[in-house]
C-alpha cells in the first residue's frame, strides 16, 4: 500500500492590537477547504498545499486531504473557528486513518481567544491524534513568532526566505523531501530554536534589496554546508502580537545528535541581534511622498505609495485616511487608490449605480481615531464583483474576494472601495476594477511590502508612508504592550 499522507493547513497572523476578531466567517470568506476541495482550489497554484500535493505524486504517496483554513490577519481567532478547523482536520485523521506522516501549513503567529500559542495547540491535538512516531512535517511563513513546543512537536520545520513571500511551494518541497527521507530511516530530524530579546529584527525580514535578511541567510546557507545540517531558518517575527514568546527566532534542522545544530543556532542569533537597528527603508510622509509623485510619476511608469501603517496584511483595518486624504487635498491628479475597506460606501455606490454623483463619508469606519471619514462629492466609476485570480509572482493563480466592490472618483483620485479586508499585492487588485496601474502617474497601495513582487517593474519609484495613522505602524512604543517578555528590545534599552 502506498504511505498515507495527512496534507492539511490553518494560518492566520493576528494583530492582538485589533479590534476585529477573526471568526469562522473570516476563515469561509478568504478561504475553507476541505477534502477534495483542497486539491481544485490549490492544484497548480504556487502554495504550500500544492507543494504537499506535488510531492505526493513524486513519493508516490496517497494524500489524505483534512482541511486549509486561512484568514486575513485581525485580532485572536475565535473559538469556534479554532475549533471548527482543528476538527475538519481530526476528523480527516479519524475517517480516514490511520495516517504515514502529516504535512502542514502554518503560519507561526496566530493567537487564538483560549491558546496564546495557536500553532503548538494545533499541533498538539494531532499529535495526540497521530501517535509520537509519525513524522509531522510544518511550514512557517518567515513573520511566525515561534515557541518551543512547537519546535518539540514537529520533527520538520521549514520557512519561507522571501519578502514578499513567493517561495510557498518552494518551502513544502523542501519540508515534504525531508519528511520522505525521515520516513525511509534516512535521517532522524531534530528542531533546534533560538530567539533573542528582541521584539522585530533582520529588517522584518525583506529580501527585494541587499540588507540583513539576506546577509544571515547566506550565513545560514555556509552554517548548513559547515555543519550538515538538514534546514535553516530565519523568522523575523510578527511584532503586533502582545505575547510572551513575540520576536525573532532562528531553527535548526538536523539529524539527532548533531552538535552542530546548536552552534549554527547560536551564531545565527548573535547575526540577529547584530543587525537588529539596520534597516533598508526609511518611510516617509504622505506630504513628501505625494511632491516626490507629482515630479516623477507618469503613464507607463507609475509612482507608487505604500500605506505601511494601515497594512491588512498585518492586521490593519485597511480604512485609515491619511494618505487617501493627503491625495484628495492635494489635489492629485491621474491617481488610483486600492483598497479602502468601506462596505458603507459601497453600498451608497450601488444604490446609486454606475455614473452617478453622490455625497460619501469614506474610511475612518473602525476606529476614527486612526483617521476620520473624508466628506467627498464624486462619482460613482463602476459596480465590480471583486472576485479575481491572482497573476503576480506572489501566490500566483490563488482566487481572491474583496466582496462587492465599486470604484468612487473623486477630483484626480480613483478609490477601489471594497466590502472585506484585503492586502494588495497584485495589480488585479485594480485590473479587476476596470483600473489599469500603468495608465495611471500615482498608485497607492495598502500594502506594506509585499506590493513590491507585482508592482517594483511597473513603479518608476516606491515610497512608503508610516504616520501612525493605523495598527502595524513600527512606532513600537506608541503600542499597549502588556504580555511581552521584559526586557525586549527596542521597548527597552538593552
Amino acid at each position: 500500500m502506498k504511505p498515507r499522507i495527512l496534507i492539511a493547513g490553518f494560518k492566520h497572523e493576528t494583530n492582538t492590537f485589533s479590534k476585529l476578531p477573526t471568526s469562522l466567517e473570516s476563515y469561509t470568506t478568504r478561504g475553507l477547504y476541505q477534502g477534495e476541495e483542497m486539491r481544485s482550489a490549490f492544484a497548480g497554484t504556487n502554495t504550500e498545499i500544492a507543494g504537499f500535493l506535488d510531492a505526493c505524486e513524486r513519493h508516490g504517496w496517497e494524500p489524505v486531504l483534512g482541511a486549509a483554513g486561512d484568514a486575513t490577519p485581525s485580532g485572536r481567532v475565535t473559538r469556534e473557528a479554532f475549533d471548527t478547523v482543528t476538527g475538519y482536520i481530526l476528523d480527516a485523521i479519524e475517517r480516514d486513518g490511520p495516517v504515514n506522516a502529516v504535512l502542514i501549513q502554518l503560519h507561526g503567529a496566530m493567537v487564538a481567544e483560549e491558546h496564546d500559542d495557536g500553532e503548538s495547540a494545533v499541533l498538539d491535538l494531532i499529535r495526540e491524534k497521530v501517535g509520537p512516531d509519525v513524522p509531522i512535517g510544518v511550514t512557517h511563513d518567515l513573520h511566525a513568532n515561534v515557541t518551543d513546543r512547537t519546535g518539540e512537536l514537529a520533527d520538520v520545520l521549514v520557512s519561507y526566505r522571501t519578502y514578499p513571500h513567493i517561495d510557498q511551494h518552494e518551502t513544502a518541497t523542501i519540508c515534504a523531501d525531508l519528511i520522505a527521507r525521515a520516513m525511509a530511516g534516512e535521517i532522524k530530524p531534530k528542531v533546534t530554536l533560538l530567539r533573542g530579546p528582541q521584539l522585530d529584527g533582520v529588517d522584518h525580514g525583506r529580501t527585494t534589496s541587499p540588507g540583513p535578511m539576506r546577509e544571515i541567510l547566506a550565513l545560514a546557507d555556509s552554517l548548513t554546508d559547515e555543519h550538515g545540517l538538514l534546514s535553516a531558518s530565519i523568522n523575523a517575527g510578527f511584532p503586533w502580537a502582545d505575547v510572551d514568546y513575540v520576536g525573532p527566532t532562528v531553527i535548526v534542522v538536523a539529524d539527532e545528535g548533531n552538535a552542530g545544530a546548536v552552534t549554527a543556532a547560536e551564531k545565527l542569533r548573535e547575526e540577529l541581534w547584530r543587525t537588529r537597528e539596520v534597516l533598508t527603508i526609511n518611510p516617509v510622509t504622505a506630504a513628501t511622498a505625494l511632491a516626490e509623485g507629482r515630479k516623477k510619476g507618469k503613464v507607463g511608469k507609475p509612482y507608487v505609495i505604500a500605506d505601511f501603517a494601515d497594512n491588512p496584511g498585518g492586521g490593519g483595518y485597511g480604512d485609515s485616511t491619511g494618505l487617501l486624504r493627503a491625495m484628495i487635498e492635494g489635489e492629485i491628479e491621474n491617481a488610483a487608490f486600492a483598497s479602502l475597506y468601506d462596505p458603507e460606501s459601497v453600498e451608497a455606490c450601488t444604490a446609486a449605480g454606475a455614473g452617478a454623483e453622490i455625497e460619501l463619508n469614506l474610511g475612518g469606519k473602525v476606529d476614527s481615531s486612526l483617521g476620520s471619514p473624508i466628506n467627498v462629492t464624486g462619482t460613482v466609476v463602476g459596480l465590480y464583483e471583486g472576485k479575481f485570480k491572482l497573476e503576480g509572482p506572489m501566490a500566483t493563480g490563488v482566487a481572491i474576494n474583496i466582496g462587492p466592490a465599486a470604484v468612487f472618483r473623486t477630483g484626480g483620485v480613483d478609490v477601489v472601495l471594497a466590502s472585506r479586508r484585503a492586502q494588495n499585492y497584485d495589480q488585479q487588485f485594480f485590473k479587476a476594477c476596470g483600473i489599469e496601474p500603468t495608465e495611471r502617474a500615482i498608485l497607492a497601495v495598502k500594502s506594506a511590502q509585499h506590493f513590491r513582487a507585482d508592482y517594483t517593474p511597473i513603479a518608476c519609484e516606491i515610497a512608503v508612508v508610516d504616520e501612525g495613522g493605523g495598527i502595524t505602524s513600527h512606532n513600537f512604543k506608541s503600542l499597549d504592550y502588556r504580555h511581552v517578555r521584559r526586557p525586549i528590545w527596542p521597548l527597552d534599552d538593552i
